[in-house]
């Protein structure tokens, strides 16, 4: 099937209140392009280095999603353009976000990283850890940063009944704290992001209102 097929099977599959972050990471500004023309301006990246390259020469109206773990020291090169920063798991990375937009006149979408899986290898915060940085005075301050939710990824496996569990968990702990947190200014809870290629269709099902997919829009990816 084509771009245009895949990305028209996924989107007439998904309820209207869920955005899809077509994962582009790795294929070609050509390929990307055909979701472009389908109406498609969600896009996510995984490497600063591919994001900045894509948004320099491609639609300026297109809202990148930077999905990848973060190292401090590239935030200055995303930090006027990306829309979303999805894999936020410490309130360094967060300082340094805020500085970075602060310096570019532009305000920074987070989500806060949740560790949901039970592979090591996999960032992200314990709930004991999400609640103690929403409470960090010092976020107070940041007046370039905004907090809009969560995104977790759950375990790499066939189990159906494990997925559901670990999403199921994540949207429990987002009503949690948008509930108990109601007052903070700079947690503005709209975004439950979790659910890719493989269980996209389990996380909405548990409460997820946005989606990265990317081999199912794209074909499989090329990492000659």
């Amino acid at each position: 099937m084509s771009v245009a097929e895949n990305l028209k099977r996924i989107k007439d599959s998904l309820p209207g209140n869920v955005t899809l972050v077509a994962v582009s990471k790795t294929h070609t500004i050509e390929h990307i392009m055909k979701a472009y023309e389908e109406g498609q301006r969600d896009f996510g990246e995984n490497k600063v280095q591919e994001l900045t390259a894509k948004a320099e020469v491609m639609p300026k109206d297109i809202r990148w999603h930077l999905i990848g773990h973060l190292q401090s020291n590239k935030v200055k090169y995303i930090a006027e353009f990306v829309h979303m920063i999805h894999a936020v798991d410490s309130l360094k990375l967060l300082k340094e976000i805020n500085k970075q937009a602060a310096k570019a006149n532009s305000i920074v979408e987070c989500l806060l990283q949740i560790h949901i899986a039970e592979e090591d290898t996999k960032f992200g915060l314990s709930e004991e850890e999400c609640e103690n940085l929403l409470l960090e005075p010092s976020l107070a301050e940041m007046k370039n940063i905004k907090i809009k939710g969560l995104m977790g990824m759950a375990t790499f496996t066939d189990d159906e009944a494990q997925v559901k569990r670990e999403f199921s968990g994540l949207k429990s702990l987002f009503d949690r704290l948008t509930q108990k947190h109601s007052g903070l200014e700079y947690w503005l809870p709209e975004t439950l992001s979790m659910g890719m290629s493989g269980d996209y269709k389990l996380a909405v099902d548990e409460g997820s209102n946005m989606v990265r997919v990317g081999s199912s829009i794209f074909g499989a990816r090329d990492y000659a």
